[in-house]
């Protein structure tokens, strides 16, 4: 990106700045929590249930956020929201250190840490655009794909580093502290407020999130886009939950750490690649066209028990996670009022957590009865599909990752042939609130006024 558009996005680069570094902190902490519930239970359900309870609180307050999220001031919600996870996380470090952390208190903070994450997410996807002008959306995305893919491979570095020197309540010290740089990042920063209805005309809280689900259920393109975002999402779910076993039936566990590693700097890869390029100029194709890529890297991991085929498909795979999510993003940037978006982002947040939760809650059944027994010795396909993909212990996984790329790629193909969802981006002035769109090339603050009209209108027609 050249220098003159970096510094036009001064405001953007310091929240950004804070955040990768609040992010840093989190994976740490995270990371070291999973290894102190390991130790002391030796039990992987307890360590299961700790996704149960990121998930479920924030699945719970997702579309409620969104609406909230789009009456407040975003950047003051995201400093609340850095403040109590501050004093949270400085709490669990305060009975780690005491000696009298449990179980259940870990549940208890991480739940209420992902109700705090519930209304920062939409509240920073949402900001983006009032911080960027639209042409620089998906370079923006890009940024924010690889400030993630560089928190998730710099924290469990940092904490597998420090558990042993610092020990558990020192890592969750250095995280809240991180959370107060990145509140501090926010209080130097100004976010140009998005126009929204008086408050006196508000349909009330419910409908107001109701009046978000609308703007997009109206919208086929954007329906089709939402959906595919939750496809995708639950296919990589029960992925997510495969891979390590996967891996371990041929590898060890220090290859699965490597094929982590190798995988995390293609996310990285990605992430500053769409910075540079700026991605496809439809940005529908780099939704549909990566999401089928990906598919068939996805399948590749389960055709041979070979741990370069694995590493070099999971590159590929996270190489493309970054276009598929920063063009997704500068599509609802771009297609959804600036008054709306917290709703919308909200949306998508509740779409990931019940897809997640889906994802992960079937991922062991499908396994064990359904692909397992098929490629079991002596099994159903052992004579057919296994002398190709090979048969025995473990295999079942492989034919499970080439079932979840078939569908994934079939997803992304079968969206590619509607006309709403792949010219998605040619679709851009019937989503217009107003009859003039603001210049090419303006600045953010001259799109926040686009949206006055017809964000009113649909707030009048909540109304009974």
């Amino acid at each position: 990106m050249p220098l003159k558009q970096l510094a036009g996005l001064r405001e953007f680069l310091t929240i950004w700045a804070g955040q990768l570094i609040s992010s840093i902190g989190s994976r740490m902490s995270s990371f070291a929590l999973g290894i102190w519930i390991l130790r002391t239970t030796g039990s992987t359900t307890h360590f299961a249930m700790t996704f149960v309870a990121m998930t479920v609180p924030a699945l719970v307050v997702s579309m409620i956020a969104g609406a909230l999220v789009d009456r407040w001031d975003r950047r003051q919600t995201m400093i609340a929201c850095g403040l109590f996870s501050a004093v949270t996380t400085f709490a669990l470090a305060g009975l780690a250190a005491a000696g009298h952390l449990k179980l259940w208190q870990i549940y208890l903070a991480v739940g209420v840490s992902s109700l705090f994450e519930a209304f920062r997410t939409p509240a920073f996807a949402a900001s983006i655009p009032l911080l960027a002008a639209r042409d620089q959306l998906p370079r923006v995305n890009g940024m924010a794909q690889s400030g993630n893919a560089i928190a998730d491979i710099i924290g469990p570095l940092l904490a597998g580093a420090l558990v042993s020197s610092i020990s558990l309540h020192g890592i969750l010290t250095l995280d809240a502290m991180t959370f107060l740089i990145g509140v501090i990042a926010l209080v130097v920063a100004r976010i140009p407020r998005p126009v929204s209805t008086a408050r006196q005309d508000r349909p009330g809280l419910l409908r107001e999130a109701v009046v978000g689900w609308r703007y997009v259920h109206e919208r086929p393109g954007l329906v089709g886009l939402l959906s595919i975002y939750g496809s995708n999402n639950f296919l990589f779910s029960i992925a997510r939950v495969g891979i390590t076993p996967l891996l371990l039936s041929f590898s060890t566990p220090a290859g699965v750490g490597m094929q982590y590693a190798i995988s995390g700097s293609g996310l990285l890869l990605g992430g500053v690649a769409m910075t540079v390029w700026g991605g496809p100029r439809k940005r529908a194709n780099g939704v549909l066209i990566s999401s089928a890529l990906a598919g068939v890297c996805l399948a590749a991991h389960g055709l041979r028990p070979s741990f370069t085929l694995v590493v070099v498909a999971g590159f590929i795979l996270f190489l493309t996670l970054p276009v598929i999510a920063a063009s997704s993003s500068s599509l609802w940037q771009a297609k959804v009022p600036a008054g709306l978006q917290g709703r919308c982002f909200a949306m998508q947040r509740a779409v990931f957590y019940a897809s997640t939760v889906l994802g992960y809650f079937l991922a062991s059944p499908l396994y064990g009865r359904v692909f397992e027994p098929l490629l079991a010795r002596g099994g159903p396909l052992a004579g057919s599909l296994g002398l190709i993909i090979g048969s025995g212990p473990g295999r079942g996984f492989g034919l499970m990752f080439i079932t979840l790329g078939i569908v994934m790629t079939a997803v992304a193909l079968v969206a590619y042939s509607v006309p709403e969802i792949r010219e998605l981006d040619e679709l851009a002035e019937e989503f217009s609130f107003t009859e003039t769109a603001a210049p090419a090339g303006a600045g953010p603050q001259a799109e926040i006024a686009k949206d006055e009209k017809r964000l009113y209108a649909l707030s009048q027609e909540a109304q009974p």
